[in-house]
């Protein structure tokens, strides 16, 4: 049976199942009355673009997903490959490659539509330089600019358009043509990412004012990458491209932030969510049967209530997210495994080796050096402690780190480390961390651990040497003199970098690549873990 058969078999949706079907999993919705009476009256008209630049990674299948709700409500489908807009946006996508990477999109989002079963014939895709390069368009786009202030063109791609230091006049068009996109292709509603937002609020603002209808807007959660902050093809450690192989998914995944009992940031568990149930509408954790077995998930909040009270192991979640992942990703390799597709790729993202030589590099500065002393780690005196109100598995801590006041941190300690043996004790703080809110309290540092490798895992915090103050410095051996980062930047990832190298010695001692973690007073340790992992 093909895969819409059974689909076409069953009776039609009515308004509010059909308006369930589209809001589903997304954060928002801009125009929830206009959209509830045009499903009472006939089909949605609703299109999603995609800006043709960096390879597209496993964060589409969100989006993707969506369109397979939005094809279930049987609402008319437009996909619109925005190749116009990867060259306005600092010129992600140069000229010379928009062509390729253009069609490279064409390929690769079909191929992924197919994997997760979407019938192609019932959607309807275009590229923006079908239409964009018009008359009509063009004349549209100077009647924009005449009404259009300078600041509300730079705040409505703010979160979009790469932000420089000298912006191009380009950049300020962008949000502009996206507003005019939804006029031009005849759609009742524009679909994207709630980064999308000050995009869509323009567009409401603005369209009317060249008389054209004011649009409605669904919007997507942005889903947390690998590292926990968010999915983006220029940051490596943070994707799974579409095309990587089975080793390269394990290892990604392996290194995944997936901190027992934390659902908070977690994109193991937000890819599960927003892909994963969607489209099957259940989720098998694999487990050996020492560990209880394998378990079939009807209901994501089961999951995730079973994983914040560390039911569910992280290493089984993952191992869990990669089968399912590659039986998405195994018909896309195989797709691109021809000749043809296998060239189109390499063309549309050379290596920097084979660019052409008066192509300019995105970026010219030399690579920074990622050494210890660009962490700000310091012994902390632990205040206070109290469960957190909304996670069973984590302490809400307020540590003395030499300030004027206590910081507020988070740590999953719960399950390893009674209340009365943190408090008023010397720990060892992770203090320029860009400040992470879990679930609700934002942290403020991290206290570093020492955990043990294999089952049962132990985890015991660091102990600076007897005698330290709050707000010491910890610093590396041979790294003392350098100046820390004021807060590293996640996309740059300087602490996972380093924190790969952290390990335990033999004799108990805090080492980065066998160099001691040391204060005045003598190194830092910890209680017993001999050989264990540090973060």
């Amino acid at each position: 049976m093909q895969p819409g058969a059974a689909a076409a078999m069953e009776p039609a949706p009515g308004p509010q199942e059909k308006y369930q079907l589209i809001t589903r999993n997304l954060q928002e919705v801009l125009g929830e009355d206009k959209l509830m009476a045009i499903l009472k009256e006939r089909e949605l008209k609703i299109y999603w673009g995609t800006a043709t630049t960096g390879k597209p990674h496993v964060a589409y299948f969100v989006p993707m997903s969506k369109i397979a709700d939005f094809l279930k409500a049987g609402c008319e489908v437009t996909i619109l490959f925005a190749d116009l807009h990867a060259y306005l946006d600092n010129m992600k996508a140069p000229w010379e490659l928009l062509e390729l990477r253009t069609r490279y999109y064409e390929h690769v989002i079909k191929a992924m539509l197919e994997s997760i079963g979407v019938p192609l014939e019932k959607l309807r895709f275009v590229r923006g330089t079908d239409y964009q390069l018009s008359k009509e368009y063009t004349l549209d786009v100077y009647r924009l600019s005449s009404v259009v202030t300078q600041h509300d063109a730079k705040k409505a791609g703010a979160e979009v358009v790469k932000q420089v230091e000298h912006p191009l006049l380009s950049g300020l068009l962008y949000p502009g043509l996206q507003a005019l996109d939804e006029e031009y292709l005849k759609v009742d509603a524009q679909f994207g990412g709630v980064d999308q937002r000050k995009i869509f609020t323009f567009a409401e603002k603005y369209l009317p004012s060249l008389g054209y209808a004011k649009r409605i807007h669904l919007m997507n959660p942005m889903v947390p990458g690998l590292t926990g902050s968010k999915m983006s093809s220029s940051e490596e450690d943070s994707k799974i491209d579409l095309l990587d192989r089975k080793e390269d998914v394990k290892k990604k995944l392996k290194k995944a932030f997936c901190e027992p009992g934390n659902v908070e940031n977690n994109g193991v568990l937000s890819f599960i969510k927003h892909v994963l149930f969607p489209l099957k509408s259940e989720f098998v954790v694999l487990r050996e049967e020492k560990w209880g077995g394998n378990k079939t998930y009807t209901a994501y909040e089961a999951l995730e209530k079973d994983f914040a009270e560390q039911v569910v192991h992280p290493g089984d979640l993952k191992n869990s997210v990669e089968v399912a992942l590659n039986k998405l990703l195994d018909p896309i390799r195989e797709k691109f495994n021809c000749p043809e597709l296998k060239k189109l790729s390499s063309a549309a993202y050379p290596t920097p080796s084979k660019a052409k030589p008066g192509e300019k590099g995105t970026k010219n500065s030399e690579p920074e050096d990622v050494v210890p002393s660009r962490l700000d780690i310091r012994v902390g005196k632990v205040i206070s402690v109290e469960k957190h109100p909304d996670a069973d598995s984590l302490y809400v801590e307020k540590i003395d780190v030499g300030e004027a006041e206590p910081r507020t941190v988070v740590s999953g300690l719960v399950h390893f480390v009674p209340k009365e043996q943190l408090q008023d004790r010397l720990v060892v703080l992770l203090c320029n961390l860009k400040p992470q809110k879990m679930r609700g309290v934002e942290s403020q540092g991290m206290v570093l651990c020492a955990s043990s490798v294999g089952e049962p895992r132990q985890v015991e915090p660091l102990d600076p040497p007897a005698g330290c103050c709050a707000g010491e410095r910890v610093y590396v051996e041979g790294y003392e003199g350098g100046e820390p980062d004021e807060e590293l930047k996640p996309k740059k990832k300087v602490f996972e970098k380093l924190q790969a190298d952290f390990r335990v010695s033999e004799d108990c001692v805090a080492q980065w690549k066998q160099r001691n973690f040391l204060t005045k007073l003598g190194t830092v340790s910890c209680k017993s873990l001999k050989g264990g992992s540090i973060s």
